[in-house]
């Protein structure tokens, strides 16, 4: 895995609607970095060993802002950002660990490291719900069109190649496939000419989101060569430019004080001018994130552009998974002017086995945590799962005909006939994932299973052919 530090010049100090934040460098440290961070000289030998170990499989990256202002080392390895941004040896599974452990204990070689890295990463299902298979599109001779998803009717995903990295890590990440130097896990383009060519012939997308990775790690210039296009009156069908992010987390000088933050903010004030809605998709997953000043001046400066900030997350053991901590964060986020959007149920990929949470508890922690907010922060929706067919939300745990069932929903899906449709599972305290899930009242199909196995294999045949 490469690996190095990078430290860019000073983020110089910016004051007025942004508020004053010192001169800071960015400085990043990688998975060969290990040994440079000061604060992990307090743990043991044996401790920082098994840090080398998952870091070899999953991917590691974090900086000196999440380091300094963002955990408490004095709360290891209990502290919530700690366990956000720095491996674990139970993020791989004991087998996948010793074989991983073996070989860097007995100095094996890079090569047979390398073969048996990418045979676990390969069981750790790299590309969950069939991102790669049914979400990418095709040109009319039927070659597959890297860096966009369109999974949604009305929605697609572009994946811009400068921005597939972030300032740093999740350990639960999703996309974490994108980060480990595997072009065959890639999704990206450095084509905004595929992106726009692509909306110029589907009128029926009102939003585009870009994502990554975290789009805000690009240069302004970069990211206006995709963005700028878009107010153009051919554009007008696209109603709603998103930008997903962590940046207000781990690296909130980017809106206040980086070289090109000024521009940034003029690009974006620009959308907001041109009648386009804004949302920047803001990523958090703990209050801490919030409590900085220069991540309130960041989300200050966001606003004053006309943007709507919209947060979202997903609900995850070790981090998260305590109601009153969801509580604190969508509170603080309406005291800061973001609207809590999304709390999302762990997806089936990566480290699940660490981080996943029942959904049983998942419900249960969403409905405690409801209850201590006011009517501004009952704007999220929850626990839903990012699943194949659809955005799967579970509406609680009823008894209905003397069953107990779970109660769900699609929020989106591959037919948006499906959306709003209520359906019923029988209750498992042990599922964490749909496809752990069996239909109710003695069913032997969900209501919308034959015609997504129907779409399904049409996209794999036509993946198949091209």
């Amino acid at each position: 895995m490469q690996a190095q530090i990078q430290t860019l010049k000073p983020q110089w100090s910016i004051s007025g609607a942004g508020g004053s934040v010192e001169p800071t460098p960015f400085k990043v440290y990688t998975q060969r970095d290990l040994d440079r961070i000061a604060p992990l000289a307090r743990l043991s030998e044996e401790a920082r060993f098994e840090m080398r170990v998952v870091s070899s499989v999953l991917p590691f990256r974090v900086n000196q802002y999440v380091i300094d202002e963002l955990i408490d080392w004095d709360n290891i390895p209990a502290d919530p950002v700690y366990q956000l941004t720095f491996p674990q040896r139970g993020m791989l599974a004991p087998a996948h660990y010793d074989r991983v452990a073996e070989l860097l204990r007995s100095g094996a070689s890079k090569e047979e490291l390398a073969r048996v890295v990418d045979e676990v990463r390969h069981e750790l299902n790299p590309h969950p719900a069939d991102q790669m298979e049914m979400n990418m599109p095709r040109d009319d001779e039927g070659h597959r069109l890297d860096g966009i998803q369109h999974k949604y009717r009305e929605t697609v995903l572009f994946f811009p190649s400068q921005g597939q990295t972030c300032h740093a890590y999740c350990t639960f990440c999703f996309r974490w496939a994108q980060f480990v130097g595997d072009k065959e896990l890639r999704m990206a383009s450095s084509e905004a000419a595929v992106l726009h060519n692509y909306l110029r012939t589907h009128p029926e997308v009102t939003d585009v989101l870009f994502t990554g990775g975290d789009p805000m790690v690009m240069k302004t210039a970069h990211l206006k060569s995709y963005i700028e296009p878009l107010l153009a009156p051919e554009f007008d069908h696209i109603r709603t430019i998103r930008i997903g992010t962590k940046a207000l987390s781990f690296w909130p000088h980017r809106f206040v004080s980086a070289e090109d933050a000024d521009g940034l903010i003029e690009l974006l004030e620009r959308v907001v001018e041109s009648g386009k809605q804004l949302a920047i998709m803001a990523h958090y997953n703990h209050w801490k994130e919030l409590d900085t000043e220069v991540a309130q001046a960041a989300i200050r400066r966001l606003r004053g552009t006309g943007a709507m900030i919209r947060a979202q997350g997903p609900l995850i053991a070790h981090i998260n998974d305590d109601p009153a901590v969801w509580a604190r964060l969508w509170q603080k986020e309406v005291e800061l002017g973001i609207v809590p959007y999304y709390m999302f149920v762990e997806r089936d990929t990566g480290a699940r086995n660490y981080f996943e949470v029942p959904l049983v508890r998942a419900w249960e922690i969403y409905r405690e945590a409801i209850q201590q907010v006011s009517g501004l922060a009952r704007t999220v929706r929850g626990p839903s799962m990012s699943a194949s067919p659809g955005k799967v939300e579970v509406q609680g745990v009823a008894e209905i005909a003397g069953e107990k069932v779970f109660v769900l929903r699609f929020i989106q899906g591959r037919n948006p006939d499906w959306v709003q449709r209520p359906f019923f599972a029988k209750y498992d305290e042990k599922a964490t994932w749909l496809n752990h899930l069996k239909p109710a009242f003695g069913e032997e199909k969900w209501f919308w299973e034959d015609e997504y196995a129907a779409i399904r294999e049409a996209k794999l045949q036509a993946a198949a052919a091209a």
